[in-house]
């Protein structure tokens, strides 16, 4: 029983062929496609506002020349915030609950963003790795926290995303499990846990949404220090 738990984990397979990237893709078909029409429709206008409000959101703190990463971050925030709400259906599978996705998705855009500044302003980025007026004793040690700090912020962020989004699905599990073992003994406190799981589910979508937008806000920041 505590095996099975852990199922809905692994990657599904047809014939040896890993579904991943399948899983991955199907999403995006359920977008709209935008049209020529003057007057799309509800659902499109409602797309349209939330890409809008996002990319907003996320260039604010940006200068014109981290404006250039406006479509890969909506991309990013729009296909996490779909694969994370739609791994939460019955019979489906979460990709972002795998650390090596996650980790996939993290390092080549936090080394594009450390890269983008070793670039263009290479005093500035390498000085964030000593603090203006630290005590001569403490420098080395400084150093070395900082360039630590820096190389651990994509372990950071695939492990932020991995880990809610599996501590969450674990919970609904176990707590559905229970609602269906108490169902015939204690009814009354059956109901009690599927009240339990209702609203732990709520929650769980609001982490979804919320993990999504954390993720692509922490490299826009990342980028806001090396622009």
């Amino acid at each position: 029983m505590n095996l099975s738990f852990f199922d809905q984990f692994m990657s599904p397979c047809l014939m040896g062929i890993p579904l991943i990237l399948l899983s991955m893709l199907f999403p995006a078909l359920l977008l709209p496609s935008p049209n020529n029409r003057w007057l799309p429709n509800r659902l499109s206008t409602l797309q349209l506002w939330l890409l809008l409000t996002i990319t907003k959101q996320l260039m604010t703190p940006l200068n014109k020349k981290g404006h250039k990463w406006a479509m890969i971050l909506t991309s990013l925030m729009m296909m996490l915030l779909m694969i994370n709400l739609l791994g939460l259906l019955p019979y489906t599978f979460t990709p972002t609950t795998q650390l090596s996705m996650n980790m996939a998705l993290a390092f080549p855009l936090w080394l594009a963003t450390l890269l983008t500044g070793l670039r263009h302003q290479p005093s500035v980025s390498l000085g964030h790795l000593l603090p203006e007026g630290t005590p001569t004793p403490l420098i080395p040690a400084l150093i070395l926290i900082e360039t630590t700090s820096l190389l651990i912020r994509p372990l950071a962020l695939g492990v932020r995303l991995t880990a809610n989004l599996t501590a969450g699905h674990l919970l609904i599990q176990l707590i559905s499990t229970a609602t269906m073992a108490l169902l015939p003994l204690l009814p009354t406190v059956s109901v009690l846990t599927a009240t339990v799981l209702l609203l732990l589910t709520i929650l769980e979508i609001a982490v979804a949404m919320i993990q999504a937008y954390v993720f692509v806000l922490l490299l826009s920041l990342y980028l806001q220090e090396n622009i």
